[in-house]
């Protein structure tokens, strides 16, 4: 039986990248936010959407995901509407990806909101990853061309490290990408011998 690895962290902790090392040592990873992108794109998808918020999130039928972003991200309940629309589809979608990848002892199931969406109870093992809040900051600034206030109202909707390290089998402190890395060997190296003795 495929074991599933949930693997989070809030907004900059660089949660793909380890993510990514993880992929490079062969273990399969579904990363949640990308497919969630796509399924957004499916027709079914933008008719929830539409019929949720209205046409002024589209522009020629495309949806206009600054403008959604900054709807849900400062509106709890507009979250969680989204979220209603969006979580099935992308646990569907990992269902039949799982299925794929059946041959392998571990998967890797990589989302920001492991905890909040209640996800975290299909995993049998669960890696957070954190770093500094600063740190984090820097990050989200430099790869979404956004504000501090944008990125520290995501934050407050997010859970914080202590809340999601205190539900997980292992921590990753991703301030450098050499000890990241490094982590993820140990991890590997841990389950493994779990496995054998199992």
């Amino acid at each position: 039986m495929t074991k599933i690895i949930g693997l989070t962290g809030g907004i900059g902790s660089g949660k793909t990248t380890v993510a990514n090392y993880f992929k490079e040592m062969g273990i399969p990873v579904y990363i949640a936010d990308h497919e969630a992108k796509k399924i957004m794109q499916s027709k079914s998808i933008i008719e929830e959407i539409k019929s949720t918020f209205g046409e002024i999130l589209f522009e020629n039928d495309f949806l206009n995901r600054a403008k959604l972003a900054e709807i849900v991200f400062n509106d709890s309940n507009k979250l969680s509407q989204l979220n209603a629309i969006i979580h099935p589809a992308v646990k569907k979608d990992f269902q039949s990806w799982l299925q794929k990848n059946k041959n392998h002892d571990y998967v890797i199931y990589e989302a920001a909101i492991l905890f909040e969406s209640g996800r975290y109870k299909d995993c049998d093992i669960i890696i957070t990853v954190t770093a500094p809040e600063e740190v984090r900051i820097e990050r989200v600034l430099e790869r979404d061309k956004t504000t501090r206030e944008q990125v520290l109202s995501r934050m407050k909707m997010q859970w914080k490290d202590e809340e999601r390290i205190s539900k997980s089998n292992f921590v990753i402190i991703n301030e450098n990408l050499k000890n990241a890395k490094e982590e993820v060997v140990k991890i590997l190296k841990i389950l493994n011998i779990k496995q054998n003795q199992s």
